[in-house]
């Protein structure tokens, strides 16, 4: 009697196990998924799109299985449909672009101070003037 009940209570945590995994792993990958499809079908002429392999560029055509996106001025590669991986929006990038100008500059300053000349034409060891205060 007792070993039938512990069977059933390894069944029930093998239930519980799959119904997990179902939830954590499957269902948001069918939510990307159906994202992903939207966002293909909802492709347009004009569109700014990331492939999949990192390039920007602007939808000049699409076809059944294949959009073609030019990447420079009058340089078009084809690629498939599915190898778009997002379309950018202009007011996504404004914001993006106004804190990568502002990190750039700092990075910009830092450069810069490491290779200053003082007053007698050596160049500055920043990392040692950073050290001392």
């Amino acid at each position: 009697m007792a070993a039938s009940s512990s069977g059933g209570g390894f069944f029930f945590i093998i239930i519980i196990a799959f119904l997990l995994l179902w939830l954590i792993v499957v269902r948001p990958q069918r939510k990307r998924q159906n994202q992903q499809r939207a966002m293909i079908n909802e492709l347009q002429v004009g569109d700014e799109v990331l492939t999949a392999g990192g390039i920007y560029g602007t939808v000049t055509r699409i076809d059944e299985d294949e959009v073609t996106v030019e990447i420079a001025p009058r340089t078009e590669v084809r690629v498939a449909r599915r190898a778009i991986a997002g379309i950018t929006r202009e007011d996504e990038d404004e914001e993006t672009g106004e804190h990568d100008e502002a990190a750039d500059d700092d990075s910009h300053e830092k450069w810069e101070s490491a290779f200053d000349e003082d007053d007698a034409g050596k160049v500055r060891d920043a990392s040692n003037e950073e050290n001392r205060g």
